[in-house]
């Protein structure tokens, strides 16, 4: 999937993104370097959750786009990385995130406009809602569901729905049904992030806004211009609610926005390669970041903003997940493919020690 930067750069096919978004061939290997641990997964590999009550991995996979029907999640053992279960399930998984209070695992699916449940205790599937139930046509299509985010006090998930004219859907987690809708996210929101103890959900957009919402009003509160110019894409975000600062990513532009969470200003841009998740870590203060074009993930740290470490992650690394002590970075990898071309081995889950 080296096509994220080429869509971002040409503005192809939107059916593309939301492949992308959520996301090359090599042999697994065991111990190499000391600390790291990557293995062989599964076909169609994207986003991953950590349970802390399971103390169980879960990797969302879409299988092959072209011979399989459904999706399958899979609970991977956290030190070995062996799947100790395979949920299967009527859509294909891309997005994921797990409410620990309720032990839910829910499920992005991006291609059906929906989102599924999961018991993480039994692997039983609760239940789907589809969330744009337009039908797809030559002129029109769903949005796609890409980020989700869990507040577990209300327990209510959040969800970017990524189009044209892009929403975000509140969603009951206990009921499975649609609590509310923000309207008029712009285009292509697809980052998000929840300060839930400040009532606060932010959203990046194709048009460099960054967007911040009250939770229990229910109010688009700002709206924030975090650059001018389209030589960017500002995609996914992650928060330290402490400081009140947003990481940012951007898949155009080779730089990590450091964001005031309170108004939206730039306060610092590191220079990376272009990016495309980001996770921050409040027990090591780090922050940590894939860059798909150039097979790397950058530890950094979060006081002097210095990079501390590069892991080499070949291919494409694409999304991470963090242990709930916080020392142990887990990282999908995805191999090479494009829309006619499935690629030849499985993506793979890497375990890093800090």
């Amino acid at each position: 999937m080296n096509f994220i930067g080429n869509w971002a750069r040409n503005k192809g096919c939107f059916s593309l993104l939301a492949l992308t978004l959520f996301a090359s061939v090599l042999p697994a290997y065991s111990e190499t370097p000391v600390g790291l641990l990557r293995q062989p997964a599964a076909n169609g590999a994207y986003e991953m959750a950590y349970s802390a009550s399971e103390n169980a991995l879960y990797l969302a996979t879409a299988q092959s786009l072209q011979l399989d029907k459904g999706g399958v999640v899979y609970r991977l053992d956290p030190q070995t990385l062996a799947v100790t279960q395979a949920i299967h399930h009527q859509f294909k998984s891309f997005g994921a995130a797990v409410n620990n209070k309720t032990n839910r695992l829910y499920v992005g699916n991006t291609l059906n406009a929906a989102v599924t449940a999961i018991d993480v205790k039994t692997g039983e599937v609760q239940g789907s809602l589809v969330l744009d139930t337009r039908p797809r046509t030559a002129t029109s299509r769903p949005l796609a569901p890409r980020e989700l985010v869990v507040d577990e006090s209300s327990d209510t998930l959040y969800v970017t729905g990524v189009g044209k004219e892009s929403r975000v859907w509140a969603v009951d987690g206990a009921t499975l049904t649609l609590r509310h809708t923000f309207d008029g996210m712009g285009k292509y929101a697809v980052g998000l992030a929840l300060d839930a103890p400040a009532h606060r959900l932010y959203v990046t957009n194709g048009d460099n806004e960054f967007i911040t919402i009250d939770t229990a009003s229910n109010q688009v509160l700002t709206r924030t211009k975090l650059a001018e110019d389209q030589a960017h894409f500002f995609l996914n975000i992650a928060l330290d609610p402490a400081t009140h600062r947003a990481f940012i990513t951007d898949t155009k532009t080779a730089q990590l926005l450091v964001v005031d969470s309170r108004n939206g200003t730039v306060a610092q841009k590191i220079n990376l390669p272009t990016s495309l998740a980001v996770l921050f870590n409040a027990r090591r203060n780090e922050v940590y970041v894939t860059h798909r074009d150039t097979g790397e993930v950058s530890i950094i740290d979060a006081k002097t903003y210095q990079v501390l470490r590069t892991i080499k992650a070949p291919v494409h690394p694409n999304s991470l997940a963090l242990s709930s002590d916080g020392q142990t970075l887990y990282i999908s990898v995805k191999q090479p493919f494009t829309r006619t071309q499935e690629a030849s081995a499985p993506d793979e889950v890497m375990r890093v020690a800090l």
